[in-house]
């Protein structure tokens, strides 16, 4: 492996690798300065350490089993309806907003992800493949995190400080591009190269694929701010859309996991607090969807494929028809049924979904409804390979998809408690009007991204597609049923340790800290 690192590499946050951060730091303002003169630190690495680190930002930025639950899908998941609560315990599925268990989506980024990232960006040439991989997985770690919050600690994360200043998204955003743009030049002239190896947990050091994966996630970003920036979105769509994007099924990003670096939603599936919504069940069973064998499994107690409305309450909850044996668990690619109940074998070594290769069409179809410039394809054509490329991502192929992809029937009613209808009108097979097409490019997305609830959470934001159905109850005073969710507030321990910045942090939200507060990009 060819590298480019720097002669003398300090680090004073490398305790963070060995685990040790849990019990080190409880924000991003933690005790930097008693940090920094730790005995028990290391203040020197060789670039043969280097790789380690990397593969520590990998882990801890797609959330490690003990954290998944609580940074993931407590609130992303069930925003993008993926699954609904099945445990009365458990109210943000009815909006409440528990500002101590979001902890677990702010902390792993300040204390596991930045210290690595920095070390390596800082301490290898700037030319470097490896100083352009770190920089990619910067982005990606933080686009999600500034996609739940809005402003947070940006330029001076990972800085020494008692307090560090939140940065407003949109210059967030701003050097999102910057680095991706940058990143993509330098891998150009080093795909003979490996950075990384086999440390690096997705690509396995491939630049080719990495340098796909920067454009596509640049794509994704670009549309993420079209309705606030649409000259800036175009742009930058473009330009990424020309360096090269996601194209095979071999290119899906998929992190490897073991036995002992769990796979997060298998490790939580067997725990009986979660099941398939109603709205994945109107739109599976609906399109005949030949996924829905694969994301979930036949509840217990009726062999039958059955979701749950979101934001039931206790006495809900209690109702035969709601319980988790009526109900069903997610697919056996991340927990296998060994009797019913609370029989479960989890799959912990299953492979983390970090990006779909789906993605990339359903970006390029959306951009071509807009008039961009989006290569040789039409909106159509790239609307229908990103539905061969999600079936193939899960082993289906052939005559299946061409019936779906032609398909005319539509969601159907769940058949659920509430006697919901159906979650929309609109078929698989391409429409006629431009109105239709963008709900149903944003509707096949929505089911590509599965399950990755982050993603699917925000382009709901931004698009209010698929039509998702009110939640049955809300307890959030500022969130009535008939609305959602727009960000997640600020932490409880920020404002007890770093009040001053998240004062200031307020004021660029342009509107209270509340989750009923719009992000910059969302415009609806």
């Amino acid at each position: 492996m060819k590298t480019a690192y720097k002669k003398i590499v300090r680090i004073s946050f490398i305790g963070l690798l060995a685990g040790t951060a849990g019990s080190l730091f409880n924000s991003c303002t933690g005790d930097f300065e008693e940090i920094n003169t730790s005995k028990i630190a290391l203040t020197s690495l060789s670039p043969t350490d280097l790789p380690y680190l990397f593969a520590r930002a990998q882990q801890q930025a797609s959330y490690s089993a003990g954290t998944y639950q609580t940074a993931q899908n407590l609130f992303a998941d069930l925003y993008a309806q993926y699954y609904a609560t099945t445990t009365p315990n458990f109210q943000s599925d009815r909006y409440f907003m528990h500002r101590t268990w979001i902890n677990s989506h702010w902390n792993p980024i300040y204390t596991q992800v930045v210290p690595q990232l920095k070390t390596l960006i800082e301490n290898t040439e700037a030319t470097s493949s490896e100083n352009a991989i770190a920089n990619i997985w910067w982005v990606f770690s933080f686009h999600r995190l500034t996609d739940y919050y809005g402003p947070v600690p940006y330029f001076d994360a990972g800085n020494p400080a008692n307090s560090v200043k939140y940065d407003a998204q949109d210059v967030i955003y701003d050097d999102f591009f910057k680095r991706l743009a940058a990143a993509s030049n330098v891998l150009k002239d080093k795909t003979a190269e490996t950075p990384f190896g086999n440390f690096d947990l997705i690509y396995a050091g491939n630049v080719s694929k990495w340098i796909k994966f920067a454009n596509t996630l640049r794509l994704r970003l670009a549309l993420r701010i079209s309705k606030v920036d649409p000259a800036r979105a175009k742009t930058e769509a473009e330009a990424a859309i020309a360096g090269g994007l996601l194209t095979d099924v071999a290119d899906n990003a998929l992190m490897t996991k073991t036995t002992v670096d769990n796979n997060g939603l298998a490790t939580i599936a067997g725990w009986g607090e979660f099941r398939m919504s109603a709205s994945m069940e109107s739109v599976l069973k609906g399109y005949d969807d030949p996924r829905i064998g694969i994301f979930f499994q036949p509840a217990f107690n009726t062999k039958t494929y059955e979701g749950l409305r979101n934001g039931l309450g206790s006495a809900e909850l209690i109702q035969e028809l709601n319980t988790n044996d009526n109900n069903s668990n997610i697919g056996t690619r991340w927990i296998l049924n060994t009797g019913g109940g609370s029989s479960w074998n989890r799959q912990l070594a299953a492979p983390q979904d970090i990006m779909h290769t789906a993605e990339a069409y359903f970006l390029l179809a959306e951009a071509a409804l807009n008039g961009w410039q989006a290569g040789t394809g039409t909106a159509q054509s790239y609307y229908e390979k990103g539905i061969e490329a999600s079936m193939a991502g899960w082993g289906i192929t052939g005559a299946a998809v061409t019936t779906y992809i032609s398909s005319t029937k539509t969601p159907v009613a769940p058949a659920d408690q509430q006697n919901s209808p159906a979650l929309s009108n609109i078929p698989v097979k391409w429409g006629a009007t431009e109105a239709v097409q963008r709900e149903q490019i944003a509707t096949q997305k929505w089911l590509a991204l599965y399950p990755d609830g982050m993603e699917a959470w925000a382009e709901y934001r931004r698009t209010l597609f698929p039509k998702l159905y009110p939640v049955v109850n809300s307890v959030n005073a500022d969130i009535p049923t008939t609305s959602h969710p727009r960000r997640i507030p600020f932490l409880l321990l920020e404002e007890q340790s770093n009040t001053e910045a998240v004062k200031t942090a307020i004021g660029l939200l342009n509107g209270p800290d509340k989750a009923s507060t719009p992000l910059w990009w969302d415009k609806n």
